[in-house]
């Protein structure tokens, strides 16, 4: 997929993964893929788009809400982050995965 980004985010959430000595790759960080994923859930598929912010949620640890809330609030993403960030950690408190020693985070903070 090719994707178009005004010129000022461009290096938004990028970094440099070094794939061998010398060698390096620019790539985006997690938080900007997925909010990319999200923004692009038309073009990739819902539940891809859903799947990774699932997946980054759970492993990403206490400060995932936050990074991502950052990086959706620079990208103006942030009226599809929320309602999803909120299904998501809803879903996960429904299925009492949540809570001391669980990798989601227990609510989502509120912006301010």
């Amino acid at each position: 997929m090719v994707s178009q980004y005004a010129a000022g985010t461009f290096d938004l959430g990028r970094e440099e993964f070094q794939a061998a000595p010398g060698e390096k790759i620019p790539v985006y960080s997690a938080p900007r893929s997925v909010v990319d994923a999200m923004r692009h859930r038309h073009l990739i598929g819902e539940s891809l788009a859903l799947s990774a912010l699932g997946r980054y949620l759970r492993t990403r640890g206490g400060s995932a809400v936050n990074d991502l809330q950052d990086m959706a609030e620079k990208l103006n993403a942030m009226p599809v982050i929320r309602p999803a960030v909120e299904a998501v950690l809803a879903y996960a408190r429904t299925m009492n995965i949540t809570g001391s020693g669980s990798p989601w985070p227990p609510t989502l903070p509120v912006p301010g």
